[in-house]
């Protein structure tokens, strides 16, 4: 009985230090590896420190825009049923508390990614695709290594807003990694279909602004407009990968 009573004395104790530490914690905070909503646009434009973003099975995403640029990196779904769910390295601001909890008490949040949010308005898997959001005319690079096999125009109520980039990834070649809300010709880029690309160091084009044509759920965690370029990952046609 003393026994019981000891263990339960000592997980409560546990608990409470644990919460406290939440609670004190200054990385549940404004993640300050990313800019503030209100300066990234002065800092000078270039390729991101290599740095890891999200995971689908053996396949790594990297981070596609200069850190100092980015406003809020935001995961949510895109209502696709073929899309392969993200799995977010980093800590995630918006955890419910419970959550945070069992990351104090028994670890398992990542601390080598970006800092990120997870939106659950949209239909689908939560982290079926991630923005990152920057300034307009912000260039983005290539979150992966491999073969661009699609340049398209990004279509919104019929009009060409920007480019649609897809590219074939050298670690996982049965899916596709797709890119949009980005301009693929944007700072004097000229990215084309069979190009190879380096993750973090090969140029894909700028961010394109649609603040004054779409909702942009980025906007919801930061004080600017909310543009930024948009990732997913899915089958390549006729290919069924095993993550």
């Amino acid at each position: 009985m003393r026994r019981t009573a000891g263990l339960l004395l000592a997980l409560a104790l546990t608990v409470a230090i644990a919460a406290a530490a939440i609670r004190d914690d200054p990385s549940t905070g404004p993640d300050p590896s990313l800019a503030a909503a209100t300066t990234p646009i002065l800092t000078p434009d270039g390729p991101p420190t290599l740095q890891p973003l999200a995971e689908a099975g053996a396949l790594q995403l990297d981070v596609p825009i200069r850190q100092e640029r980015i406003t809020a990196v935001v995961y949510h779904g895109i209502g696709d049923a073929n899309t392969i769910p993200l799995q977010p390295i980093g800590r995630q601001l918006n955890a419910g508390f419970f959550s945070r909890l069992g990351e104090r008490v028994f670890g398992g949040s990542s601390s080598s990614g970006p800092r990120y949010y997870v939106d659950d308005s949209g239909s689908g898997p939560d982290t079926g695709s991630v923005d990152i959001g920057a300034p307009a005319g912000t260039t983005v690079y290539s979150p992966v290594s491999g073969v661009v096999v699609s340049v398209r125009p990004f279509q919104l109520d019929g009009r060409a807003w920007g480019n649609v980039v897809q590219i074939r990834p050298d670690l996982a070649p049965a899916v596709t990694v797709t890119l949009t809300n980005l301009d693929a010709s944007g700072n004097g880029v000229a990215i084309a279909v069979g190009d190879r690309v380096k993750s973090a160091q090969t140029a894909l084009g700028t961010v394109i602004d649609l603040s004054k044509v779409l909702e942009q759920t980025v906007a919801r965690y930061t004080s600017d407009e909310g543009n930024h370029v948009a990732m997913s990952i899915a089958p390549a046609a006729g290919a069924s990968p095993i993550l």
